[in-house]
């Protein structure tokens, strides 16, 4: 297993630097760069002051070019971004003024909350549940529990925000939560406790989407794992020698079946970068989905590069703890 684990990581230097040269050399080819900005605002200027929208001396182009290192060839650029990263320094963003990794760390609580609660609500929930749903195979109240859950998993979150919204945040009907900001007016003012409790009372709707189409998953993912388990000759086997039916579910059947719900524990390590833009965009968020979409769409490619770089990271030192897990929930896997 160690030898397993060094080779997956040798192998993410590879990985890594095919990611970043696509998407490097990508951002690059895309029109509306930092320097075509900048000319744009000297021309738009320049127009507003009555002179001809095209007056951008050749000699300022080019300390524009110097300015931002497109004075130099793209495989140059890349070289000198790569240096840089390998000191986690991801350059500054043209949007926000500030080094990219402060912009980003300014947007990861929110991400982070929501990733994390909702990582471990719906593993807390929906392991048990799928059980429940497995044992209960057939019967009306899985009948009525599938109903709920597929309902869940088939309405997009952003489209369940707004019946939310217009359900309970003043829409049409209710108005028992607020929409729009992470807190209220007078949050300072609040007590340590009425601080929480506000904080969450603007998150808990937002908080239910995010939910709702991974808990909705994971339910019906442990489900059929359980049942496809329950079918297996180990489990006849068990009930020939004595136990009972629920000793063999949950000592042979149980641990087998969590191997399908162990692919996605690995997603915990990106969770600081968890970006949901439509849910952010409904409910008014500033999270790490907004900032993402806004660098995007002004080319503010310093901070494209760092989230594509540290997620995609992050993602794959997932998957090889996911492997871990595998090896962990039974002995018998082996990665040589």
């Amino acid at each position: 297993m160690t030898a397993y684990i060094l080779r997956r990581l040798l192998l993410m230097v590879p990985t890594m630097l095919g990611i970043t040269t696509v998407c490097f050399f990508l951002c690059q080819m895309l029109p509306g760069g930092p320097v075509e900005q900048q000319i744009a605002r000297i021309r738009h200027a320049g127009a507003m002051r009555g002179a001809s929208a095209r007056d951008v001396p050749q000699e300022e182009i080019e300390l524009l070019k110097k300015q931002y290192g497109y004075d130099k060839p793209a495989y140059v650029r890349y070289a000198l971004w790569l240096g840089n990263v390998a000191h986690f320094n991801f350059g500054t963003s043209l949007v926000y003024h500030q080094p990219v990794l402060k912009v980003m760390v300014s947007k990861m609580p929110l991400s982070l909350f929501f990733g994390l609660t909702s990582f471990i609500i719906s593993y807390l929930v929906s392991i048990p549940l799928g059980v429940q749903k497995a044992l209960t195979h057939g019967s009306f109240s899985d009948a009525v529990s599938s109903a709920v859950v597929s309902a869940g998993y088939v309405v997009p979150s952003y489209a369940l925000g707004i019946i939310l919204i217009i359900l309970f945040a003043g829409g049409s009907y209710l108005n028992w939560f607020p929409i729009g900001g992470l807190v209220s007016d007078d949050y300072e003012n609040l007590s340590a406790m009425g601080k929480a409790l506000d904080f969450l009372h603007h998150m808990l709707l937002p908080l239910a989407c995010y939910l709702a189409g991974e808990f909705a998953f994971l339910v019906m993912l442990m489900k059929n794992s359980l049942l496809d388990e329950l079918g297996r000759d180990y489990m006849r086997t068990a009930l020939a020698k004595g136990l009972s039916f629920k000793q063999a579910v949950w000592r042979q059947a149980f641990r087998n079946s969590l191997i399908p719900i162990a692919t996605g524990i690995g997603a915990i390590f990106s969770l600081l970068f968890t970006a949901t833009l439509l849910i952010e965009k409904v409910f008014d968020l500033d999270g790490m989905g907004m900032l993402v979409f806004n660098s995007m769409k002004a080319c503010d490619y310093s901070v494209v590069m760092a989230f594509i770089t540290l997620s995609s990271f992050l993602i794959m030192l997932g998957r090889l703890f996911s492997d871990i897990i595998y090896v962990v929930i039974d002995p018998r896997i082996r990665f040589d």
